[in-house]
């Protein structure tokens, strides 16, 4: 679990987070919604560690990041694993490479070992024999699952994911997504997904956090949002017909 306390954040004089409050659950999808500046990536950076919080604090369970010293911050990256918004896969790496790339870095296992792993979370993501190719000669969908792979190949507690869907078409979108949550829970991993996609948020929001003008205004389920009445919500969600009809729907049935 991630408890973020009272999370404040600002550049030069423009604060953009201001009293964050929330948690982020064990073996849950957590999802991050929230229009462009209202605050997610900074906290997406912050919870990373990549920023610093100019108030409050973080806790991986129970331990505060802002306190750990240099060690401490070494052996939480290496519990963490990261899906980054354009897949960002090394174009001079082939597949394998590419997935090995964090076992190289924080373990000292022998290429065997190592190879073994690999294998292992490119069978997880249904890739197979894609260990010499390198990225420009398989799919974007393709590239994205074996960035899935890289992300856990760690075996890692908490998984963040930046907008995992972009540049995805519809059906690649929903295999991702489905893919995202059935590691979550089949490995009890904490995970963290910013998302602008409500499609991806229906799928997968097991715990909804939305953030306007760098406050957290709402959180639930992906169910919840069709029960609430929470004004920025439906103004965030149901800006769009299709969601619109959704709602009707689901009032008619009430």
């Amino acid at each position: 679990m991630i408890k973020v306390v009272d999370i404040h954040k600002g550049f030069g004089d423009q604060p953009v987070l201001k009293g964050i409050d929330t948690e982020f659950e064990k073996g849950k999808t957590n999802v991050i919604i929230g229009q462009s500046g209202s605050g997610k990536t900074v906290l997406l950076k912050c919870l990373l560690g990549l920023f610093t919080p100019d108030k409050g604090d973080i806790f991986y369970d129970n331990k505060s990041l802002l306190e750990m010293d240099d060690d401490q911050k070494r052996n939480l990256r290496e519990k963490i694993g990261m899906l980054f918004q354009g897949g960002a896969l090394f174009d001079s790496m082939n597949i394998e490479e590419n997935v090995m790339f964090p076992l190289r870095m924080f373990t000292k296992q022998k290429k065997s070992e190592m190879l073994d792993r690999v294998n292992e979370v490119l069978k997880r993501v249904n890739l197979e024999d894609v260990n010499k190719k390198f990225p420009a000669e398989i799919s974007g969908g393709m590239q994205k699952r074996v960035s899935i792979a890289r992300a856990i190949v760690n075996r890692p507690d908490y998984l963040f994911c930046d907008e995992p869907n972009s540049g995805l078409d519809p059906k690649t979108a929903t295999l991702i997504d489905n893919l995202i949550q059935e590691i979550t829970h089949e490995y009890d991993i904490t995970t963290v997904v910013v998302s602008h996609d409500m499609n991806s948020v229906m799928e997968i929001g097991e715990n909804v956090v939305l953030l306007k003008n760098g406050k957290l205004v709402w959180k639930g389920t992906n169910q919840d949002i069709f029960k609430t009445e929470n004004q920025d919500v439906i103004d965030f969600v149901y800006s769009s017909d299709l969601f619109r009809q959704i709602r009707e729907v689901q009032n008619m049935k009430r």
